[in-house]
């Protein structure tokens, strides 16, 4: 296996664990963000622990969980522009290939970093539509 494979196996993994312990926080933090009334309210139904979180507590998580999510979603967006220079394959590191081919030194860096400003703005303003959605459902 070459340097460059491994060194790309280990970032992703590297990445993909920053990331899980993100967006596992996000969870905890939403479910304890449920008031424990709720939690008794499901067992007064008659649910056991796995049915009262089911069908009472993880939906009134994910409704506060989403915006922060999406949040993650983005910023881990943003980071993988970071791994072209550790030797992913990603628009930063196509962005080099061009400019190693044409020996233009700034249009294919330019024409990244306005793909990831389009990006970033369509998803920053999904989330922002959904948040809304969210807080008109609130009333």
């Amino acid at each position: 296996m070459c340097i460059q494979s491994s060194c790309t196996i280990v970032y992703n993994l590297a990445l993909d664990i920053n990331s899980g312990a993100y967006v596992a926080e996000i969870f905890r933090g939403g479910i304890m963000s449920v008031d424990n009334g709720q939690f008794e309210a499901g067992r007064s139904l008659g649910f056991n622990y796995v049915q009262t979180m089911i069908h009472v507590v993880i939906p009134q998580m994910f409704k506060n969980v989403l915006p922060t999510l999406c949040n993650e979603f983005i910023v881990l967006l943003k980071e993988t522009s970071i791994a072209g220079y550790v030797g992913v394959m990603d628009l930063t590191k196509a962005g080099d290939l061009i400019r190693g081919r044409t020996f233009s030194a700034f249009m294919p860096l330019i024409a990244v970093a306005l793909i990831y400003l389009a990006v970033v703005m369509l998803f920053t303003n999904l989330v922002g539509r959904l948040e809304r959605r969210l807080r008109k459902s609130d009333h």
